[in-house]
């Protein structure tokens, strides 16, 4: 076990009917003008974004809206929100939607809380460290990234397709509101990738050379039993209450950092990997994150193939095998077929990428200029990196 800091200041707002609980809490924030920021027209339709309007109205409280945040979320709408609320005044993020949205407000709200009002850009390039953020609140509308309780955002800059993460407690929103029911109207494909993402950001954390707590393999095993068992019911029945309320609170669990207790911190190399697909095609994150992962996990997992055969008898029910190794490579196995399960793709042609000699070079040149070497299981180097991608195909 490594000692370890856990923060999680986050108040979170959950259950049915939650979004009720929206213009008090904001009100108690001390907000006297507030950006809602959103992704699609979605939010409109559904009479979400009326019924928040109605209640800051009813405190009281000025707002302007900002919509067309999407996947993997670009720098350029970060761009406009920061001088949409410099101009009017803004002193309160509000973000309505999911992992995309609420990245964006993060960089929006670094900005605003930027002393030195340099380009936001320059925290997700590694070129300086932020010191700030202005209050954020969420009402969320997809269980997937966790961004309502973490210290994490990640952004896309259109220009050289780069996609970058910024991770510090100062973006941790203040409040999260909750409602598992406003999730029941996405796609398939939405939900699924929302429950890859979770198992990942458990997996992330659970596959870590040195350290680890038997409480944490614990919470982080239940964690990924319950998301896949729930994930399979909403494959069948996408309007059942309990699964999309397991999945939700699941979502928060895995990326508050409380999955990670006790170990380094985690691998991360496949959501490294993943950036780069995300930034060079637009893939979504949790499709890109079950291409790669099968790959990646045959690569590593003979750094410590006790831990995935811990992983294939304690989650997967895989029967232990001869040996160690036959364990876990049936558990890597086993965790593709969920993936399959679920209509995930498991390599990237299923993905739908397909790179050429010069765009494998590129992705992992990219992939290694921004972290150096890569993971935890095994210190990935860039010809590491364009293996596993090519392999990946």
């Amino acid at each position: 076990m490594l000692n370890f800091t856990y923060y999680t200041p986050t108040k979170v707002v959950f259950g049915k009917d939650t979004v009720s609980k929206v213009g008090e809490l904001t009100k108690a924030a001390k907000a006297t003008k507030v950006l809602l920021h959103y992704g699609s027209e979605r939010v409109k339709k559904t009479g979400l974004l009326g019924e928040i309007e109605k209640q800051l109205d009813a405190e009281g409280i000025g707002y302007v809206e900002l919509g067309g945040v999407v996947p993997n979320p670009r720098l350029s709408k970060v761009y406009e929100g920061i001088d949409l609320c410099r101009k009017e005044g803004v002193d309160f993020l509000l973000a309505v939607g999911g992992g995309s949205v609420i990245d964006s407000i993060k960089a929006i709200g670094y900005a605003l809380a930027d002393e030195e009002q340099g380009d936001v850009w320059d925290f997700y390039n590694y070129d300086r460290t932020p010191k700030a953020c202005m209050p954020i609140g969420v009402v969320l509308t997809i269980a997937a990234t966790g961004s309502e309780m973490s210290n994490s955002s990640v952004i896309t800059k259109e220009e050289g397709g780069v996609k970058r993460g910024c991770n510090t407690d100062y973006a941790r929103p203040v409040w999260a509101v909750m409602d598992p029911t406003l999730t029941m109207t996405l796609p398939e494909y939405q939900t699924s990738c929302g429950a890859t993402d979770i198992c990942m950001h458990t997996l992330e954390r659970y596959f870590s050379l040195p350290g680890s707590m038997e409480i944490t393999d614990s919470i982080a095993e239940a964690l990924l039993r319950t998301v896949m068992k729930q994930a399979k019911i909403l494959m069948k029945e996408p309007d059942n209450y309990e699964a999309r309320a397991e999945i939700m609170w699941a979502g928060s669990l895995s990326h508050n950092g409380l999955t990670g207790c006790g170990s380094d911190g985690g691998d991360w190399a496949c959501h490294r990997l993943d950036h780069e697909l995300g930034g060079l095609y637009d893939v979504a994150h949790g499709a890109g994150l079950a291409a790669i992962w099968g790959t990646w996990a045959r690569y590593v997992f003979d750094a410590k193939p006790e831990r995935f055969a811990q992983l294939a008898t304690n989650v997967l029910g895989v029967t232990p095998k001869e040996t160690v190794e036959a364990t876990a490579l049936a558990g890597i196995e086993a965790m593709e077929q969920f993936f399959r399960d679920i209509k995930m793709p498991v390599n990237l042609r299923e993905l739908g990428v397909n790179p050429t000699d010069e765009e494998y070079k590129l992705l992992a040149e990219k992939c290694f200029k921004t972290t150096g070497p890569l993971g935890s299981m095994k210190k990935l180097m860039t010809e590491d990196m364009e293996k596993i991608y090519r392999a990946a195909l």
